[in-house]
């Protein structure tokens, strides 16, 4: 009997979906609810649905495959985290919905001054607070182009901005986008952006990527968002590159740590705008139903032997 644990909350639809999958194929299927799986489930289970903790994970020596609720797999990829063997997939297309809205909300709010009229509308205070900025002709640098990226990329082309991507490696040009460019390349373009997406995953060579130095590379006036993982970003340069004026506001949905130290500059940063981490997750109902979706796909992939979806490279934690 193959034991699949399924640990996030899910409703009843998801429920069946994933029981429709596993009818007739030898498996048991035990809903957690977001209950915390005991030992001993964790000792026999053969397949984990959802994120726990990884020194959890570590206990599952049986464990086969992993499919993550999550995009970033970070946590899970280090030594002794997985059986040697065993699969780990994760929730890449589930959440460019969700967050490319989220980045195009705290974009909007930012160029527009959103932000400070709400904070003038709590002290009663009728004020002008002076120029915005178009996305029309704005140039955005788009830096992480998956599934995150990739979205919030195609919301941005009816705005009339003239979009340029970054990736790791070669590939075809995707047509959301105007340009297409590798990482090495960054130096050159920070200079010339408008804007600057981050959409990064958590891994050795994304850590401190904009440091000090990338950071005063951006145009001034520029607007940085960042809703990857915040180790990416130098946070205590971009408090100051935010005070002095050289950059025109920041959108932040991730910090490092998490959450922000309430002494860190950033919060008080007149034009920083920052969200709990809270882009992705399940307040949009149709990021949950993407999710299961995806997991109920793989399980299907599983029981049939077949090429399964989403899986994980371990040596740099992407999507293969």
């Amino acid at each position: 009997m193959l034991e699949v644990l399924i640990s996030p909350p899910v409703k009843a639809k998801h429920r069946a979906a994933l029981e429709r999958v596993a009818e007739g194929r030898n498996a048991r299927l035990t809903f957690l609810e977001g209950e915390r799986p005991t030992d001993s489930q964790l000792e026999q289970v053969h397949v984990v649905i959802g994120n726990q903790d990884p020194e959890r994970i570590a206990k599952a020596k049986n464990l086969r495959w992993l499919q993550l609720f999550s995009a970033g797999a970070d946590g899970f990829i280090q030594p002794g985290v997985l059986r040697p063997g065993a699969i780990l997939t994760n929730a890449t297309g589930g959440y460019g919905l969700a967050i490319s809205e989220h980045m195009m909300g705290m974009l909007l709010m930012l160029m527009k001054n959103l932000h400070l009229y709400r904070d003038n509308q709590r002290k009663t205070l009728w004020r002008d607070e002076g120029p915005v900025t178009s996305l029309e002709g704005a140039t955005v640098l788009v830096v992480g182009l998956g599934d995150i990226g990739g979205e919030f990329a195609k919301r941005l082309r009816p705005f009339g901005a003239v979009i340029w991507g970054v990736k790791r490696r070669p590939s075809a040009k995707p047509e959301y986008v105007d340009r297409l460019a590798l990482t090495e390349q960054l130096d050159e373009l920070l200079p010339q952006a408008d804007v600057v997406a981050l959409a990064l995953p958590g891994t050795a060579e994304t850590a401190g990527m904009f440091s000090r130095r990338r950071l005063s590379l951006m145009k001034r006036g520029a607007f940085l968002l960042n809703v990857g993982r915040g180790s990416a970003v130098d946070q205590d340069a971009l408090a100051e590159l935010l005070e002095n004026g050289h950059l025109g506001g920041a959108g932040l949905d991730v910090t490092d740590p998490e959450p922000l130290p309430a002494e860190h500059p950033l919060w008080k940063a007149k034009n920083a705008l920052i969200t709990p981490h809270v882009s992705g997750g399940f307040h949009l109902p149709q990021t949950l139903d993407r999710i299961v979706g995806i997991a109920a796909r793989n399980l299907s992939h599983f029981l049939h032997g077949e090429e399964m979806e989403n899986v994980v490279d371990f040596a740099t934690g992407y999507k293969k």
